[in-house]
């Protein structure tokens, strides 16, 4: 367990928090159990607890919403159950059931559910499920808690016996109603019920006429309420089995509580659970209401709060609709203490509150208001001393109260301390109370001990400044209209705005120029060049913004113009390729037509043959030449050239038939039709193809075609128009 006291909880308000999140239990020994949590120290305790509570938080948001845990306490009945012979009521034994059969519930979704619950699925397995104490709970009470009737053998006769004298009462007092009624006897409500017995509604002038037992009369006397002789021993017999009813169920709940009482630990175990699961559950849900997250815990000693909220602030303000400021704030052994100094009011205290608050939270098992990448580690004592600690009853004044508290950190602070001190020093003499405070902080960072202290003292922000492992912070105010901007800023210390201030409130300037003269004039300058340098670094800081926006929008431009640069590049090389292999196809196809032409003239096919070999060979020489080839692949080679000639033999033979096939078609076949006289710009094709040009010019009987990527000379007797 931490070692912290109540009044650092008191002063980091941290009870309030407790009272927030037992708000949200749903049971009253939930929201006792809530207000009792402590900080603690192991790692093994706290993440557990963090990692449990962050899966809690999930579960709202998923499918596999965790079951209802909702139970009724059974203090009173555990109690019960230590001392002998005591006799537990039917109310308690559905207490019993209902809290077994909700921790059932439990464990049985933690085990199916366990790969996203996994820390609250092994929290539930060191709870031992035995199903006996429902069965014997179910064995005698019914879903609407009255005793079955086979509870007992001895019950079942009783009760059967009761239905008998029951159906025996009805029926005679059925006959005794209908002939008093015929009689006239009866008032016009006919009957009534006295003390849970059916009794007639008689007039009082006849009631010596009706033979029975007189149970009562109305508040004028005009009616009587007779129990009719007819239904009397039944009704005895009635009184006396119910009787009997009565000490039998007393019986049977004596033998189902002496059959539960060995289970008292069980039980005892099951509704710590069920409290603990509801401590988890207010947890999460003030977690989600303050947007609480599970930083990281860190083993090396480093404190980093970013974009930190204090939780009570936030709340707040929500309500109030106002809006919170955010901290950001890091300690580590390089930068262990932090001197805040500036103007009051500016948050030097809310500062110091959340990073003292937020550290016992998340050692409490609680989530915290920052950023997800922000950074915790745990420490052992947490010690502060925060506002106005005047003591009436022990007679101690605020300063003797403070230094009572500083003897404490004396003896106490080492290197796994946080200590957190607001307006360090004050309540003594300036210079005497500087001059102790700041041998106190010189202690502390001697032992290696992690600080944040506010403080207006000079000479405690001149020795943050030359410790090497301590650093100043003030928090920002508006140079003009000196109003605080919330915002925490490292490594300067701030002026406290004295006379700035003054003069805003409307303090006569004359005053406050003889206020001047009243002092040193070193601290007047001093404390105006430490306000001036304050005013010059805010302006900087908004310029290097400014500039830092501006780079990256550059770099940014600069990059997406880089892309389109490479992705332009990129798409000319592949149009360049595409061209020239274009280029080269259209040029092998000039050389094979210009054969095609040749052969079709002078019908030599050996030299068709030879001059396509020549051509083919060609081409290939042109290729990347392989690497030397085996016997046995030159073999495969010559197979191949072999196989290609005869290929192109057959071509050239079915070129032939289709040369030949054609003439005879064309002897058969009605003359062609007239042709179209062809002009420069006409759209027109080759006879046999496909492909459709533009004439660029015609001479003598041949035109230049344009086919958009090459241009060929083609007989006009070839062409034909495309309409």
């Amino acid at each position: 367990m931490v070692r912290i006291d109540k009044k650092s909880l008191a002063d980091l308000e941290f009870p309030a928090v407790l009272e927030q999140i037992s708000e949200y239990c749903i049971t009253e020994p939930g929201r006792e159990k809530v207000l009792e949590i402590v900080p603690l120290t192991q790692v093994s305790d706290i993440l557990p607890e963090l990692q449990r509570t962050k899966e809690f938080s999930a579960s709202f948001q998923n499918e596999n919403r965790i079951p209802n845990h909702g139970f009724e306490a059974i203090t009173k009945e555990l109690q019960l159950f230590q001392i002998e012979n005591t006799t537990l009521e039917i109310s308690g034994f559905r207490r019993i059931l209902s809290i077994s059969e909700t921790t059932k519930d439990l464990l049985k979704f933690f085990k199916k559910y366990a790969e996203f619950y996994v820390e609250l699925f092994r929290h539930s397995e060191g709870i031992s499920y035995v199903s006996s104490v429902s069965e014997a709970i179910r064995a005698v009470v019914d879903r609407f808690g009255h005793i079955k009737n086979n509870a007992s053998s001895e019950l079942a006769t009783i009760r059967k016996r009761l239905n008998v004298v029951k159906g025996q009462i009805n029926s005679s007092f059925g006959r005794a109603l209908s002939r008093y009624s015929q009689s006239d006897f009866l008032d016009e409500i006919l009957e009534s019920v006295v003390d849970n017995r059916r009794v007639l509604a008689v007039k009082a002038m006849h009631r010596r006429k009706v033979k029975g037992a007189v149970l009562g009369q109305s508040k004028t006397g005009s009616i009587v309420y007779i129990e009719p002789q007819e239904t009397l021993e039944y009704a005895n017999e009635l009184s006396n089995l119910l009787y009997e009813e009565q000490e039998e169920i007393k019986k049977i709940l004596r033998d189902l509580t002496e059959e539960l009482r060995p289970y008292h630990p069980l039980l005892q175990s099951y509704q710590d659970y069920l409290i603990e699961i509801d401590n988890l559950y207010a947890k999460a849900k003030y977690g989600i209401d303050i947007n609480a997250v599970l930083p990281l815990i860190s083993e090396e000693k480093r404190l980093y709060l970013k974009d930190a909220y204090h939780p009570l602030l936030w709340v707040a303000n929500k309500l109030r609709k106002e809006k919170t400021f955010p901290q950001t704030i890091e300690l580590h052994p390089e930068n262990r203490i932090i001197v805040i100094s500036g103007p009051n009011a500016g948050g030097k205290s809310i500062t110091l509150k959340t990073v003292g608050l937020l550290q016992v939270m998340l050692q409490s098992g609680i989530l915290v208001p920052v950023d997800p990448f922000s950074e915790f580690c745990l420490f052992d004592r947490v010690l502060t001393d925060i506002g106005d600690n005047q003591s009436i009853e022990n007679h101690l004044s605020t300063y003797s109260y403070r230094l009572k508290k500083m003897n404490q950190f004396l003896k106490k602070c080492n290197n796994k301390t946080l200590f957190l001190i607001d307006e360090f020093g004050t309540g003594s003499d300036p210079e005497l109370g500087g001059a102790l405070a700041e041998t106190f902080l010189e202690v502390f960072y001697e032992r290696e001990a992690f600080g944040i202290i506010t403080t207006h003292y000079t000479n405690l922000k001149l020795l943050a400044n030359e410790l090497p492992h301590a650093t100043n912070a003030n928090m920002q105010f508006d140079s003009r209209s000196l109003e605080p901007v919330y915002k925490l800023q490292l490594g300067e210390a701030g002026s406290s705005f004295t006379f700035e201030v003054a003069q805003k409130n409307g303090i006569p300037y004359s005053l406050i120029n003889k206020s001047k003269k009243k002092i040193e004039r070193g601290k007047v300058r001093f404390d105006k060049t430490i306000a001036n340098l304050q005013k010059e670094r805010s302006a900087l800081r908004k310029t290097s913004a400014q500039l830092k926006n501006e780079e990256e929008k550059a770099r940014e431009e600069g990059k997406q113009l880089e892309e389109i640069n490479t992705r332009t590049r990129e798409k000319l090389e592949r149009y360049q390729e595409v061209f020239d292999a274009n280029q080269k196809l259209i040029t092998l196809g000039k050389k094979v037509d210009s054969l095609a032409e040749k052969y079709h003239n002078n019908k030599r096919k050996r030299q068709l043959i030879d001059e396509l070999m020549k051509l083919i060979m060609i081409e290939n020489s042109k290729r990347k030449k392989p690497e030397p080839k085996t016997t046995k692949k030159k073999k495969e080679e010559k197979a191949k050239q072999h196989e290609l000639k005869q290929e192109v033999e057959k071509k050239v033979a079915a070129i032939r038939r289709k040369k030949k096939k054609e003439k005879t078609e064309a002897k058969k076949a009605p003359p062609p039709k007239p042709k179209v006289a062809l002009k420069v710009g006409d759209r027109v094709r080759m006879i046999d193809g496909r492909s459709v040009g533009t004439i660029d010019s015609i001479e003598k009987k041949k035109a230049i075609v344009n086919y958009g990527m090459f241009t060929a000379d083609v007989k006009l007797s070839e062409l034909e128009k495309v309409s």
